[in-house]
């Protein structure tokens, strides 16, 4: 069970094969990797993510025992970039291994909606007509509602 946050980027397939680590006990492997998405006008130059170093780890650390808890994972990754990105560039990447397919996915959607709403990440987007912080989109919040008194 790993948690990273880097400013540099990461290889997936690197990833993920690190994670199974030659393992035999993994029947799914699940992953989902967050891309910097321009906006439909095309108008957003990089998005710029701060936290604070400590905090953060504990908070995805925590995050990812509850995923642990609730269903059967043989192991899990998450890791979450910050500094300035361009569109394109990956943003984060959970991978969850499971005995069966049911535990890995719901684990990893699990783990997703937390992260895209949740963790304590602050997001600028710098733009052609200037930088705005962001905040947490209403449906990113209403998606964790599926796991009600668990986050």
């Amino acid at each position: 069970m790993t948690v990273r946050l880097q400013a540099e980027d990461f290889d997936v397939s690197v990833e993920a094969e690190a994670l199974l680590g030659g393992r035999d006990d993994v029947g799914a492997l699940v992953t989902f990797v967050g891309i910097v998405r321009n906006r439909d006008d095309g108008s957003l130059l990089s998005l710029e993510l701060e936290h604070y170093p400590g905090m953060t780890e504990k908070a995805l650390g925590t995050i990812e025992q509850e995923a642990i808890s609730r269903w059967s994972l043989n192991a899990s990754l998450i890791i979450h970039r910050y500094g300035k990105m361009i569109p394109g560039e990956r943003i984060m990447m959970v991978a969850t291994a499971a005995g069966h397919r049911r535990d890995a996915f719901a684990a990893a959607e699990f783990l997703m909606d937390y992260l895209k709403s949740r963790a304590p990440f602050w997001k600028k987007e710098h733009t052609t007509t200037g930088s705005d912080w962001v905040d947490a989109l209403p449906e990113d919040e209403n998606a964790l509602g599926r796991w009600a008194g668990e986050v």
